[in-house]
């Protein structure tokens, strides 16, 4: 079949196996020295080892490839966690995109003093990375999540933005025009695998934010499963336009 998958720039790649500890499909290894993608099957196509790749060596290509094999992916993942001692798979690959699931109990927490204004407002970020290109589609801070997937300017535009929306939910953020990426199949990924309970989508008035509602609208209807949903927009000023 013809699909998108990953291409490996041998020239470029210089070994460091980022890549490879980035997939948490399993399907690269390091071949004499060079990242290889051995397990064509194993490749999603939703490409979270190209950011931990320092070099550039990694892009995407349509091309014949097997279909993509979640069950063969899912026990490997599983005899891998049982030969490791642990209960799930390992995510992540540089230190900078380690999974890391912050504890958001305590509702009066307040940031360290050395980082607090007068009357600030803690952060409500619960988990890291929150980047839809970084984060993985499996992990144990979406068990049971109120998932907000927001535009990265939103943010910056809304004042509220963690006390009125990300507060109690695990947040995942993107810009379609920016990252030039469809997040859809990603995000359904994300839905599908997870017990996701609601979904709130929140969007910039600006007509390329619309990508990212309809990627939300498309995951959650491949899914295949009925949660409920909403969308809101922002205005430039910060402003709630629904």
């Amino acid at each position: 079949m013809i699909r998108r998958i990953i291409r490996i720039d041998e020239d470029k790649c210089d070994g460091c196996g980022l890549c490879a500890r980035a997939c948490h499909e399993g399907a690269i290894d390091i071949v004499d020295g060079k990242a290889r993608l051995t397990r064509e099957h194993f490749c999603d196509g939703l490409g979270d080892c190209l950011p931990n790749c320092p070099k550039g060596a990694i892009s995407f290509e349509e091309r014949e490839a097997p279909a993509y094999d979640e069950a063969a992916v899912k026990e490997s993942q599983r005899k891998k966690a049982s030969l490791d001692g642990l209960s799930s798979p390992r995510y992540g690959g540089c230190p900078g995109s380690a999974v890391t699931q912050f504890d958001m109990t305590d509702e009066k927490e307040t940031p360290h003093p050395a980082f607090t204004w007068p009357a600030e407002a803690p952060s409500r970020l619960a988990q890291w990375p929150c980047q839809l290109k970084l984060v993985p589609t499996q992990a144990p801070f979406f068990d049971g999540a109120k998932l907000l997937i927001a535009a990265d300017c939103s943010a910056y535009a809304c004042a509220g933005m963690h006390e009125r929306f990300m507060k109690g939910k695990v947040t995942v953020i993107g810009c379609p025009k920016l990252d030039d990426a469809d997040y859809s199949e990603k995000l359904t990924a994300i839905i599908r695998d997870n017990d996701i309970k609601s979904v709130t989508i929140v969007r910039m008035e600006v007509p390329c934010c619309g990508g990212l509602q309809r990627a939300a609208e498309k995951a959650i209807k491949d899914s295949g499963k009925f949660i409920p949903w909403q969308v809101v927009t922002i205005s430039r000023r910060g402003e709630i336009l629904d």
